[in-house]
């Protein structure tokens, strides 16, 4: 009797590792959301949420998606960053996966829709300055859609669905059918709800798209052999990464006010409110695009030495010259670099493809442009205030009898001039420069010369 009970009391705790190894066991996936506009601060959520899913070890990725597109080159990135990935990946389509986002979800091995969700539609559009649709020339628009088709082509290829059928998402000349089953009449862009995608097509009935109509991501992982019962764990969306995501739609607009506001502080005498609010824009621009994993500090540099030569060339050298140039096209550079795709690497160098530079370049197109309309605004409406005087005081400058009316006037030093700074002359406080040598203020000065909105004087004492 005693022998029986202790063989029972040995089988029993070999059971329990045995149960604990099973438990250890459990399946974990990784839940990464892609939703709202395919954009480069997303690429850099879903590289973060790529590389976490590798260092935790998982058994899968699953996308949830909720997309009506955006940018192809922030789409061919993260379908770089899949190619590159060891770990399955999944796409659960929550409510669209529209252009964009339908090119993603076929690179994925198996997609799964809720309810009353849709995907295809992938005809690639030019946006304008504004926003609208730009309307390509014939040639133009056949070449860009032929480009994103062999995309397409591919990413169909690599999640295992037919080329053909993604090819139909792109083109509407084209038919799509199967049997004599027409799934896509030509003339027509392919986009299919969750019951479309999920029919069963061809003499082996297998699921045109979609494995399946789902009401949860539960439900969805129950369905995928090994995955049952999996322990998900969700990527967090820090507030920095939603910061950078709001600063990337709002660059044009935060280049405007601080590309504008240099000139302006460059143009009104002392530090003031331009100034403080260009250095707040250009911050806000560097910070979301260097935490979008875009913008280096080679960037911010490069633009800080850009607007340094530009200062020197108002103040220092007369008339506009190799230093202005130079400056304005280090600025550009700068711009137009924190906003491009980097390859990985230690020294992060732009990655030279035609559709790297489209959107940067449109967008600092866009903001020199706003700038110097802000500009004649201000110099328009705001001529007479106190924050604006020596704007207006420049265009009365521009006049000969005004120059020989100032030259030759005595003063004093309101700053420190090094060499820029502030004089009064009798009630009259200018913005004024030397030719290079730093004069103290309450120095007495008198003006050497002035021509546009530049005024030299040299001391008298």
């Amino acid at each position: 009797m005693m022998k029986k009970m202790i063989f029972i009391l040995l089988t029993c705790l070999a059971l329990i590792p045995a149960q604990a190894a099973k438990e250890g066991n459990k399946p974990t996936v990784y839940v990464i959301p892609v939703k709202k506009t395919i954009e480069p601060a997303l690429v850099y959520v879903v590289r973060r949420g790529i590389d976490e899913a590798a260092r935790n070890n998982v058994d899968a990725i699953i996308f949830e998606m909720d997309t009506t597109g955006g940018r192809v080159d922030s789409a061919l990135e993260i379908l770089a960053l899949m190619q590159r990935s060891e770990i399955p990946i999944y796409t659960y389509v929550e409510h669209q996966a529209i252009s964009a986002g339908a090119l993603i979800a076929l690179s994925t091995s198996k997609i799964y829709m809720r309810p009353s969700a849709v995907i295809g539609d992938i005809t690639p559009i030019s946006l304008g300055l504004m926003g609208g649709v730009n309307e390509l020339p014939e040639a133009e628009k056949e070449k860009m859609t032929s480009y994103v088709a062999a995309h397409v082509r591919s990413s169909a290829e690599q999640g295992g669905y037919d080329p053909e059928l993604a090819e139909a998402m792109v083109r509407a000349n084209l038919e799509y059918k199967i049997g004599d089953k027409v799934i896509s009449p030509e003339g027509k862009v392919l986009t299919m709800t969750n019951s479309e995608a999920e029919q069963l097509v061809g003499e082996e009935q297998k699921p045109l798209l979609s494995q399946g109509t789902v009401d949860s991501l539960d439900e969805m992982l129950e369905q995928i052999d090994g995955l049952a019962g999996a322990e998900k764990t969700y990527l967090r969306v820090s507030a920095a990464e939603k910061i950078a995501r709001l600063i990337s739609a709002l660059a044009p607009i935060l280049l405007i006010i601080g590309i504008g506001g240099i000139w302006l502080e460059i143009k009104t005498p002392g530090f003031g409110i331009f100034g403080i609010t260009a250095i707040i824009s250009l911050a806000l621009f560097f910070l979301g695009h260097h935490i979008a994993g875009l913008a280096g500090y080679e960037d911010m540099l490069l633009f800080v030495v850009g607007v340094v030569l530009l200062i020197l060339e108002v103040f220092v050298t007369p008339g506009f010259g190799v230093l202005g140039i130079s400056g304005l096209l280090l600025m550009v550079v700068s711009l137009v670099s924190a906003m491009s795709e980097h390859l990985p690497g230690k020294w992060r160098p732009v990655s030279f493809s035609p559709e790297t530079f489209t959107g940067p370049l449109l967008n600092v197109t866009l903001a020199f442009v706003g700038s110097i309309a802000l500009i004649v605004f201000t110099a328009k409406f705001f001529p007479k205030t106190h924050l604006f005087k020596g704007i207006a005081l420049g265009a009365v400058l521009h006049n000969p009898e005004k120059h020989l009316e100032l030259v030759g006037l005595e003063g004093v030093a309101h700053s420190d001039l090094r060499p820029g700074g502030t004089a009064y002359f009798g009630d009259r406080k200018l913005d004024v420069v030397t030719r290079g040598d730093y004069i103290p203020s309450q120095t007495k000065v008198r003006i050497a010369e002035a021509h546009g909105s530049r005024i030299v004087v040299e001391s008298i004492s």
